[in-house]
């Protein structure tokens, strides 16, 4: 699992957000709305996934 990866997209805005929200998103490679940002399989990167898991989808797991 080492070498797995997950691919994300932002489906929404961050307007209106908290900044701990918007800060996530810029941790995870993501600013604007249908950019998307393949990352490494972490217990990290799953829970900022999961901390802003109405704003992003994940859109492929290798």
């Amino acid at each position: 699992m080492a070498d797995s990866k997950i691919k994300i997209m932002q489906i929404h805005s961050p307007i209106g957000r908290k900044s701990d929200q918007r800060k996530t998103l810029i941790g995870l490679g993501l600013n604007k709305i249908n950019r998307t940002s393949i990352l490494e399989d972490t217990p990290s990167v799953r829970g900022m996934v999961s901390k802003v898991k109405h704003l992003v989808k994940i859109v492929n797991e290798k």
